[in-house]
């Protein structure tokens, strides 16, 4: 049986961060140079690490499945990015940041790994300022603060609704440097496909060069996996269409462990489902809540004529509206954490209190504008306001803007240990690709923090207490023999893609997971759909892999063979999910169980049985997993009932 070892140093909370750095392993200026490291994706976690890595001396070839590093998702994130500054003045420190984050995850977080998190954030503010990012600012000059979901501070720094695109555009030029430097080798257009492992080590990947189809080999000594997350499993996200598990998911079934694949996060504040023939969600920022009220009507029939299109919401009078996320949770308000707010909003439309089609609640700023001014909130949120606008053709200054929740970020990824590195030595994972941080459920604006957090702060460190050991080993060749077999493997997968030549197409099958996933293994789950879902994964799997059709070539390019390859892994990722589900037999976080609630709707965690990490081990093709358990002993925190109220 395999075992798992955390790394986690011994000491004091707060001076493990420190302790670590002050007796980790080190390599030199000269030797570095003679050390190659690969690092897939340009986030915001892998451009700030390929930037920094190769500032430090690192050779660095980095891949991005865009044209440019520059269009990697994080440019969509939209509200903001914690850090424990204080500049409010009104009670933050770093345990508080630290705390919040631990309870926003249903403690089911690593302490060591949360505290570094929450210990590093102020030195992102600064190197950001320091890269220009155009932070909001008061009147005085000193960096704005607003407040996030699961917080009673204000601690979230922003750029209006662009902060994810201005952080890239930091991390962005800092690694253009290195280009520019020739430290950084890019390759745009490009899609990992397998890792390569060397005497049990990571020593390479397999990508595909989605311009020419051809599949390209590269070496290094260390592999870093900074893709993101793959809740496109379920077909409509928030996420980018080209948003995929396909690195993270080959890494597993080459040995590396998934962790706590269940655990993904429902964001409850996205423009809703408006056709059959929607491809994806668009994220409202959570900053909003900082000034918008949630609502539905008090009464149903008045909901019913919402609906049927006989009242408009401005005709519903203040004492008929029901804002049932401050009747509930009066400590928070409209800012409690997002799988609070994401189970609210659907017991209400559930209950047939719902707007619009039936699935969609108010998110209201009238209040706002009648206290602070409609040129202050346009200020605050105007392109957010602009966006919605131009989707959904309704003014949100003068109607309240209809949200519903959506898939959006997942918690669980590859595990890592505290160096960030997975059980396979070499290979690393950083930012939403690994499950380290956020535990159950992530707070708002702690994404950025956390991928910023991985690339510029932690894995320059904890990578060197690796490699310190690795500057003897000279630069492998591709023509090894794990290469030609990984080559080998993928060539003969998509041959056989190419020969099925059935009658459904890719985006259909897509689709069809997507219904699967949302019906059984979403917002709410149970035993009994859980176990249905993993039959209909499983049959699902026969009819992809006898009835999909791929037009064009293997060997050229191929949208749909992109596609293709990326829902065969989503499928597994999916039925995986539905495993972990059906194993966790509790309420934590954004894994509801029906069976595990509260007399009052709340999650119920059963903390004497799963108070653990669940670890994945792939098994082989068609074999069930196993799972191993990293026991999650909390030396500095209480557990608690999570409670919003007071």
């Amino acid at each position: 049986m395999s075992q798992i070892n955390s790394k986690i140093p011994q000491g004091p909370l707060a001076e493990k961060w420190t302790n670590y750095k002050a007796h980790q392993k080190l390599v030199n200026p000269a030797n570095k140079r003679r050390l190659d490291i690969i690092v897939v994706g340009t986030g915001l976690a892998g451009a700030s690490a390929a930037a920094s890595l190769a500032e430090m001396g690192f050779n660095v070839f980095n891949f991005c499945i865009q044209d440019s590093p520059r269009r990697a998702h994080s440019i969509a994130a939209q509200g903001g990015i914690n850090a424990a500054k204080n500049y409010q003045n009104d009670g933050d420190s770093v345990y508080r940041l630290f705390y919040d984050t631990i309870k926003g995850g249903d403690y089911r977080a690593r302490e060591a790994n949360v505290y570094r998190l929450a210990e590093v954030s102020n030195a992102i503010i600064d190197q950001c300022v320091a890269q220009g990012v155009p932070f909001a600012r008061e009147y005085g000059g000193l960096l704005d603060n607003r407040s996030f979901g699961g917080a009673q501070v204000s601690r979230t720094f922003y750029a209006r609704g662009q902060t994810g695109q201005q952080l890239l555009l930091g991390a962005y030029s800092a690694l253009s440097r290195q280009i520019g430097l020739g430290k950084v080798k890019m390759y745009t257009r490009h899609e990992m496909l397998d890792v390569v492992k060397i005497d049990g080590r990571a020593r390479g990947i397999l990508a595909r060069n989605l311009v020419t189809g051809k599949i390209e080999r590269f070496a290094a000594h260390a592999v870093v996996v900074a893709t993101g997350g793959y809740v496109n499993t379920f077909f409509l996200s928030t996420n980018a269409m080209a948003s995929n598990g396909s690195a993270a998911w080959q890494c597993y079934k080459k040995g590396a462990y998934f962790a706590n694949p269940c655990m993904v996060q429902i964001h409850p504040t996205c423009i809703p489902v408006h056709g059959e023939f929607q491809s994806k969600l668009t994220l409202m920022s959570e900053s909003l809540r900082n000034d918008g009220r949630i609502w539905v009507p008090k009464k149903k029939e008045d909901a019913e004529a919402i609906r049927a299109g006989k009242l408009r919401p401005t005709q519903i009078k203040e004492e008929d509206r029901d804002y049932y996320l401050e009747r509930r949770y009066p400590a928070f308000g409209n800012l409690v954490p997002r799988d609070v707010a994401s189970r609210a909003a659907k017991e209400r439309c559930d209950a047939g209190f719902g707007v619009g089609a039936g699935q969609a609640v108010y998110l209201d700023f009238a209040d706002a504008i009648n206290r602070l001014g409609r040129d202050v909130v346009e200020a605050r949120y105007g392109n957010l306001f602009q966006m919605y606008e131009k989707i959904v053709d309704d003014n949100p200054y003068e109607t309240p803007m209809m949200i519903y929740p959506a898939l959006h970020y997942s918690m669980g990824g590859l595990w890592v240990d505290y160096e960030l590195m997975t059980n396979i030595p070499g290979l690393f994972a950083i930012g939403e690709a690994n499950f380290s941080d956020h535990g159950a459920n992530r707070l708002g604006a702690s994404a950025l923090m956390q991928g910023l957090a991985d690339g510029y702060f932690v894995l320059p460190y904890t990578i060197q207490n690796y490699l310190a050991d690795q500057i003897q080993v000279p630069r492998f060749k591709t023509d090894a023999p794990e290469f030609v077999e990984a080559e080998k493997q993928i060539q003969d997968r998509i041959n056989r893609l190419m020969n099925i030549k059935g009658k459904r197409s890719v985006d259909s099958l897509h689709k069809e997971l997507g219904h699967i996933m949302w019906d059984h293994v979403g917002m709410a789950r149970n035993a009994e759909g859980l176990k249905e879902a993993i039959e209909m994964l499983k049959k699902l799997k026969k009819e992809f892999w006898s009835n999909v059709r791929i037009p064009g070539r293997g060997d050229d390019l191929n949208v749909e063979l992109e596609k293709a390859l990326r829902l065969a892994d989503f499928i597994e990722i999916g039925e995986l999910m539905a495993h972990d589900s059906y194993d966790r037999a509790e309420s934590c976080g954004g894994h509801f169980r029906e069976e595990h609630q509260t007399s009052e709707g709340e999650a119920m965690r059963h903390d004497e049985e799963f108070s653990y990490v669940s670890c994945w081990e792939y098994q082989g093709e068609d074999k069930d997993p196993v799972m191993l358990k990293e026991p999650l002993d909390y030396e500095f925190v209480v557990r608690q009932q999570r409670n919003y109220k007071n």
